[in-house]
């Protein structure tokens, strides 16, 4: 048996699944042998991910969709998840904009912050009290790089990832003597859907194949990853080297330069 069925059962939900490194993880806990509830907004691509992973690694996969800004979203999801252990929840599901914060719509901005964080903790609230009465559970978080240091023009987005970061690592420490793990996973720029959304270019990425299996290895292991060796002297050099008034600067140019090339690839 693979060692994540053993820590964590048979059945794990994955959000944003549809896309990007939350649809890795759903083809890697595949591979696994675990059962998947899947979610996110796109039907069709849920199905479509669904019907594949079933064929390729003969195990069970449900789909949800939701719509993680809503307020109710929760209630699309528990109607697939009735009667099932989900023994592993993956927050995956997040998204931003590219700008100043005040010239954005505050419709999406609050969008987001649902998204990015409203959806994350009532998902793990509700799951990981069903893990702690089982006292078998594992909890992953997709924070950033950008959690480290405030990012302007992803002003907020960096707010978003802090609050994951910070909400990860405190319930690591909570849950530790009770059979749940919790893992928090920063990954750097990753190819995925990402980029799209927030109006960047996508040069320089890293494949969401190793931030995954980064993540399914360390977990149950660690409590805090950055994937990839030159995120991880890249960000802690710049967060704890250099100064917080230069540290602004650069992040700011970094990403102006992005949405520059990517506004030019469209």
């Amino acid at each position: 048996m693979h060692r994540l069925l053993e820590l964590y059962g048979s059945w794990a939900l994955v959000t944003g699944a549809s896309s990007g490194i939350g649809a890795e993880f759903a083809s890697q806990l595949a591979q696994c042998g675990m059962n998947l509830v899947l979610s996110a907004r796109r039907k069709d691509k849920l199905q479509e991910l669904a019907d594949t992973l079933a064929e390729l690694h003969g195990v069970q996969v449900k789909i949800a969709p939701a719509d993680l800004s809503q307020p109710d979203f929760i209630q699309d999801i528990r109607r697939v998840t009735d009667g099932l252990n989900i023994g592993l929840l993956v927050n995956c599901a997040g998204f931003s904009v590219t700008g100043t914060l005040l010239s954005n719509d505050i419709q999406t901005e609050l969008d987001m912050l649902h998204v990015n964080c409203r959806a994350p903790l009532l998902l793990s609230h509700t799951f990981g009290k069903e893990m702690a009465r089982r006292g078998q559970g594992g909890i992953i978080f997709t924070a950033s790089v950008v959690a480290f240091s405030p990012a302007p023009y992803w002003t907020h987005y960096a707010a978003t990832k802090a609050y994951n970061f910070f909400i990860g690592e405190g319930l690591a420490y909570e849950l530790k003597n009770s059979g749940i793990d919790v893992l928090t996973v920063c990954p750097g720029a990753t190819k995925s859907g990402f980029q799209e959304v927030a109006g960047i270019s996508d040069i320089g990425t890293m494949s969401p194949v190793p931030v995954v299996q980064s993540a399914l290895r360390a977990l149950g292991k660690r409590s805090i990853i950055i994937p990839g060796w030159h995120n991880r002297v890249l960000f802690r050099g710049i967060s704890r080297w250099i100064p917080r008034r230069i540290r602004l600067g650069l992040f700011a140019g970094s990403i102006k330069r992005l949405q520059s090339w990517g506004a030019s690839k469209q």
